[in-house]
Parts: structure tokens; sequence; C-alpha cells
């Protein structure tokens, strides 16, 4: 049996808003039924050359996540990279077959399909990461979420992205990612529910840019929520990873704009913390996200948001949710639908 997309709707709770407050309850199921997948597609890439994850868009900001994780908790180190898929389609190096692709699409991007497909043809391993009824083809599949109704993806990216780490501690028999990774709904869950995002919006609505700021792998965080803040609310935002910051486009921030600096505990804390010192001195507002004890970054920020005490590895996952609000808050507060208009095969 079918069921009919839900049709568009005209004002809040947009889909976008139902898809956020979904996911903490959706990471708590991505375990559920991937495991024989995670399983055999951990041992394909222990035994890989080397590994490539391709992905566009969302995709892309997944890809840049789970290499890392893939490379330090999966123990593939330098074994594994990240590739925009239309730059890997159109002029990477020909797949072997002792290598391994992993495509991230959430409804089978073009260019991701693609990519799978020419591994598969040159007998590489296969692994693709995608919605529940994606008809995407691969050697092996780990299944997200149905397809989302809203075209500003949230809880198709935070599944994503907790399918690959999943997939990462199991490559590296890393059990304590796995913990880190099993305790983060409940954390979501509280964090969805701590600040006031109507009135944290109507504070940094109206700002001339928007930039957003991390390291580590919340640089890929940092393109995440600039991504989403244009999709939702049609707005200009830059993300950008802490140490490019600092080497030049800062001299572009101005007192009407917002900073953003994603600084949770890691080794990218430092670099972070004076990219915000750095927005300071140019006299812009900077909203922090970071530990809740932080208050060095406390000290450099117009407002904080404190995140979860989770591991460096997994805090993407949580880093991300507010910027989604903020995103979705934003828009409607300039009248815009969030929702937006997904392409086909977005």
């Amino acid at each position: 049996m079918t069921t009919a997309a839900p049709g568009p709707r005209a004002g809040h709770p947009y889909h976008m808003h139902d898809a956020i407050y979904a996911q903490p309850g959706a990471l708590r199921l991505v375990g559920r039924g991937n495991q024989p997948a995670i399983s055999a597609s951990a041992a394909a890439l222990r035994k890989a050359s080397h590994v490539v994850l391709a992905g566009s868009g969302s995709s892309w900001h997944a890809a840049l996540i789970a290499a890392m994780q893939l490379a330090r908790a999966g123990r593939l180190g330098a074994r594994v990279r990240p590739a925009m898929a239309a730059e890997l389609t159109d002029y990477g190096a020909p797949p072997d077959s002792g290598a391994a692709t992993v495509g991230i699409t959430h409804r089978g991007t073009p260019s991701v399909t693609a990519s799978l497909a020419a591994a598969r043809a040159a007998g590489a391993t296969t692994i693709a990461v995608t919605s529940k009824a994606s008809p995407v083809a691969a050697d092996h599949v780990l299944h997200t979420v149905d397809a989302e109704a809203s075209g500003t993806h949230t809880v198709s990216y935070t599944t994503a992205l907790a399918a690959l780490t999943l997939l990462a501690a199991a490559t590296g028999d890393d059990d304590e990612l796995a913990r880190a990774l099993d305790a983060l709904p409940d954390q979501l869950a509280f964090l969805l529910g701590q600040e006031s995002w109507e009135q944290l919006a109507e504070r940094f609505d109206a700002r001339r840019h928007y930039w957003f700021v991390g390291g580590g792998p919340n640089h890929a965080t940092a393109l995440e929520g600039a991504l989403k803040l244009t999709e939702a609310a049609g707005l200009p935002a830059v993300g950008l990873d802490a140490e490019q910051f600092l080497h030049g486009p800062w001299s572009g921030v101005a007192r009407e704009d917002l900073v953003v600096v994603l600084a949770p505990a890691g080794a990218a804390r430092s670099r972070c913390l004076h990219a915000a010192r750095v927005a300071r001195g140019r006299g812009a507002d900077v909203l922090a996200l970071g530990a809740e004890d932080d208050r060095e970054l406390a000290g450099l920020a117009a407002e904080t948001i404190a995140l979860p005490p989770v591991a460096e590895l997994v805090s993407p996952i949580a880093a991300v949710l507010p910027l989604q609000l903020l995103a979705y808050h934003i828009a409607v507060r300039r009248g815009r639908n969030p929702d937006g208009q997904p392409l086909p095969l977005s």
C-alpha cells in the first residue's frame, strides 16, 4: 500500500517544524533493521584498499563528518576520503575492484547514483545511505527515514549521520562511539525544550549577513547551518572552517552581521574561540554553541546555547538542531515558507 505525500502547509507549523521535533524518536530507530547491513558494510570497509564517501548538499556535509569518523573511530586512517558526488563522477579517478564507495543521498541524487553505478561496474563494494523508499541500488543499503515532506531536509540529515556513525563504530569496533550515539536521543529531546527558539529568532532575524564558523567535524555543521538558513529563509549565509575564517574572510564581518560559532569541547575549540574574539572585535554579535560550563565562550557571546556533553565525533548531530530551529523561526518571522520547493530527486 502506498501513502500519498502530505500536502503543502500555509502556516506554522510547517513540515520542517515537525521533522525537526521528530529527530529524537527517529534517531532511536536508526539502528533497528540496519544491523545486518551495517555489519556487512563494516566488514567490507575493513578490507577495502580505499573508501570514498560521495554526497551533494546536506549529504556532502554528512560525508565530511563520516570521513573523519571512519578515519579515526573506524581506524581506516588515510584510506578514507570524502568527495562531492558530481566532482567524483566527472573528475575522480576510475574506481577499482578493491575499493569501496559510500553514496549518501536522501532521495536518489543523480550524481550520487552515478558514482555508485560506476563503482559497481568496476567491481568495487558499494554502500548506500538513503531513505526508506529510495530506489538507490548498492551492495549494502542503510536506511534512514521516510522521504521528508519538507524540501529543507533536517531529520534525514541527522539520521544519515547516525547511520554513518554506527558504521564507523562497527568498522573500528568502537563501543564508546556507539554508546555516545545511543545517549543522544534523550539529550536532544531535552535540548529541544530548553530554549525559546522564537525569541532567539526575533533577536537575530534582521542581520545583513550570517556567518557560521566551526572546526573539526563541526566545520560541516557550519556549512549545514548556513545552507539551512538560506534554504528556509532565503538569506545570505556562509559556512566556514574556523581556520579559514581567520585567514581573510573575517575582514568582511560588519556590526550588522551575526556570527554563529560552534565550539563544543574538542581540539577545534581554541580556533573557534579565536574566531569569536575576532568577530567581537569587528562589532558583530556572536551566537555561540558549546559546553554549558564554558565561561570563556559565554563571555564572548551575545547569546549562548548549551550543547549536551557528547563526544566530539557525534557532536554535529546535537549542534545542528539549534541551527535548524534558528533557520525555521527566522523564515516564519519573515513570512517565508521554510519547506521550500524540493527539486526532483534532490
